[in-house]
Parts: structure tokens; C-alpha cells; sequence
């Protein structure tokens, strides 16, 4: 019973979006995984990118995993952890609520995150995934 009202949940319309200072409003599918794999560091400007994710149990979490990024969220806490672990890099930033998503995103340079539509304003952009 509870995993149909997580999935009626997860398959709202969603959109990943930036800060208002990050200038692009079109990206690549791959930068997008590049982004979020924690590979890629800096938008095009050289501003800082900082990435915001919900938690790896949320629906919203599995459900931009799977459709944009093409992996299950286990695979990113894997590849994230070995960042951290090998001290080569670091996890992305968790939110644990698509106010607070709104919010971080909203306030913090150069980043990167996705929302639900219906929580989505005027104070981030919304970027198209090509």
C-alpha cells in the first residue's frame, strides 16, 4: 500500500533547475550526469557548481535517478562514496524536503537541484535537458 502512494507521488511532473545566477537554460544529458556524478565542477562561467539531492529513499530521488540520469540510486551513493572515501571528492549536499530543496537552491550560487512542478517559482530557473 505505501509503495503505490510513494509512486503516485514520484510521477509528478518534476524539473531540474538552477540558481538564478546559472546562466544556461539548455544542457546536455551527459553534463547533466557529469553534474550530478560529481564529476564536473564548474558551470561554463567557472562559477562553483553545488548539487542538491533529496534523500536516496525519496521517491522524487529514485524516480530523477532512473528517467534523467539513467542509474538507480544505488549506483550514485556508490560512485559518491568512493569519492568520498578515496578523498577525491565529495557527496552532494542532502535537502530533506522540496521547501527546503526550493530554498538552497535558490539561495546558493551556481546550484543545481530538481523539483517537483508544483513547488517550483520564480526564484530558480528551470533548465531543459537535451
Amino acid at each position: 500500500m505505501n509503495c503505490a502512494t510513494n509512486m503516485a507521488w514520484a510521477v509528478e511532473p518534476y524539473d531540474v533547475v538552477t540558481n538564478s545566477s546559472v546562466n544556461e537554460k539548455t544542457l546536455p544529458k551527459s553534463s547533466l550526469r557529469a553534474i550530478f556524478g560529481m564529476r564536473l565542477h564548474t558551470w561554463p562561467d567557472g562559477t562553483a557548481i553545488r548539487v542538491f539531492v533529496m534523500p536516496d529513499d525519496a521517491p522524487l530521488h529514485a524516480t530523477f535517478s532512473k528517467e534523467k540520469l539513467n542509474v538507480f540510486p544505488y549506483q550514485l551513493r556508490s560512485a559518491w562514496d568512493r569519492l568520498v572515501f578515496s578523498g577525491t571528492g565529495q557527496a552532494p549536499e542532502t535537502v530533506t524536503s522540496p521547501e527546503e530543496m526550493l530554498a538552497r537552491v535558490a539561495s546558493t550560487p551556481g546550484a543545481i537541484g530538481y523539483l517537483i512542478k508544483s513547488k517550483t517559482d520564480g526564484r530558480v530557473n528551470v533548465l531543459e535537458i537535451k
